[in-house]
Order: structure tokens, then C-alpha cells, then sequence
């Protein structure tokens, strides 16, 4: 079996919350200390004209999934989902085992709000195949209905025998994620199951909405790790989750 660490964060473009400090830096360092297998990561800028300009004595060179990335993840991942005339923004997923094959299916419902499903598929220790999704719903309920049964379609189409790992910003503050991805594609949710919900994760300096989530479907055992209030409440807008997830 194979015990992997997993972090999910969405990083809030790399800025605290109001926007008051570009903090990737210091996101990085916390990163760091965690030393998760997969790092599952939204609202992740691939290029800025105007902030890395306005930015520049801290603005990485590289887009901030790289920078992010550095030595520590060698092997990742970006799905591009909303595109501006500054630049783009979207999903990322980094990981120390080897990303063999990845997409990106666009999750968009309307105009209003550009999503993105990151499906990406590694090759784990002792020949196990691993499927993680990044995912980050939509604000309005309606469109994440719709968002929730293309990720079921997305995970049903996955083998039975291979383990998968969906991880995000869900939106889902009234919590209705669970019985749907239950009922539609057997996962079940690591803090729900070990905790009975999931934690407040927002707004991170007083988190009183349960927005994020990481869920899982053909793993061996899965438990919730509680990470420290500090640094995380002044690194987004969101504090991350974290799980050990045995394969």
C-alpha cells in the first residue's frame, strides 16, 4: 500500500484575503512544511501583465504553479479556465509522483463563471494507477448541480479498481455536494466520514463557511489531518484541507 499526504487550498491568485499582500512566498514555505504527495490548488494565476508589473519586486518569473512547484513537486499540472485581456487564471495539481496524462474539461455554466474539471492520471509504487480531479464549482447552486453530475460522469468513467481523489473549492456552502457525488459516483468525503462535516474553511481569518472539500472512491482507509491556525488564516481567503489517503 501507498500512504499519501494531500493538501487542497484555493490560493486567492496568490494574495491574502482583501488583497492586502501578495503572500506566495510565504504560501510556498507553508507548502513546504506540509511535504504532501499531491497538492491540489485553484484560483492559481498562469500569467498577470498588470499585477506582475505592479508586483515585480516579488512576482515570480514563472507562472505561480512553477513557482509553487519549485523542486519539491517535480510533476504538475494547469488547467486554464478563465481568460483575460491581463492574462489567466485556473486549476493546478502538483505532485511528486509522475503526472503521466492530464486534461482539462471545461466545466462552465453560461457566461457568467469559467470552471474547469483537472483530471490527471499517475503511476503510484507497486503498479497502481491514481485519477485526481481539481475542481472549483460555481458560485450559484443551480450551475453547481449541473458541475456535480459532470464530475460523477468524469469519476464513473474511471475503473472501479482504481483509486480516485477529488479535491477543491466546492462553493458548497449548504452542503449538498455529499449526497449527490455519494448517490451518483460511490465517493465519500474524508472529513465527513471522519468527522461528521466537513471544517469552516471560509473566510480564512474567521472561517464560517464549509466550502471546500476532498473526496475520495476506491482507496484503502482515509482520515482528516488538522493543520495549525497559523500561517494558513494570512496566506488566502480560504484555509486549506489536509488528508492521509492510504492507496
Amino acid at each position: 500500500m501507498t500512504e499519501l499526504k494531500v493538501l487542497t487550498v484555493n490560493i486567492h491568485k496568490g494574495f491574502s484575503t482583501f488583497n492586502k499582500r501578495f503572500v506566495l512566498h510565504e504560501l510556498r514555505d507553508a507548502a513546504r512544511e506540509v511535504s504532501a504527495d499531491l497538492v491540489f490548488l485553484q484560483e492559481v494565476i498562469g500569467q498577470h501583465d498588470h499585477w506582475a508589473e505592479r508586483h515585480s519586486a516579488v512576482w515570480p518569473s514563472e507562472s505561480q504553479y512553477e513557482f509553487l512547484a519549485d523542486t519539491l513537486w517535480p510533476s504538475f499540472a494547469y488547467g486554464r479556465n478563465a481568460v483575460y485581456q491581463q492574462g489567466h487564471h485556473g486549476n493546478a495539481l502538483l505532485s511528486k509522483y509522475s503526472i503521466e496524462q492530464w486534461e482539462n474539461y471545461d466545466a462552465s455554466v453560461g457566461k457568467l463563471e469559467e470552471r474547469g474539471l483537472l483530471h490527471c492520471e499517475m503511476n503510484l509504487p507497486h503498479g497502481k494507477r491514481l485519477h485526481a480531479v481539481c475542481v472549483h464549482l460555481s458560485l450559484r447552486e443551480n450551475d453547481r448541480r449541473i458541475q456535480l453530475a459532470q464530475l460523477s460522469d468524469l469519476v464513473n468513467k474511471i475503473p472501479r479498481d482504481e483509486p480516485v481523489i477529488v479535491a477543491g473549492d466546492f462553493n458548497d456552502w449548504r452542503q449538498r455536494s455529499h449526497a449527490i457525488l455519494e448517490r451518483k459516483s460511490n465517493m465519500a468525503e474524508v472529513y465527513v466520514s471522519g468527522l461528521g462535516a466537513p471544517p469552516r474553511t471560509f473566510p480564512a481569518f474567521f472561517p464560517l463557511l464549509r466550502l471546500d472539500r476532498i473526496y475520495v472512491r476506491s482507496v484503502q482507509t482515509h482520515h482528516p489531518i488538522t493543520l495549525p491556525k497559523t500561517p494558513w488564516n494570512k496566506l488566502s481567503d480560504h484555509t486549506p484541507l489536509l488528508a492521509s489517503i492510504t492507496i
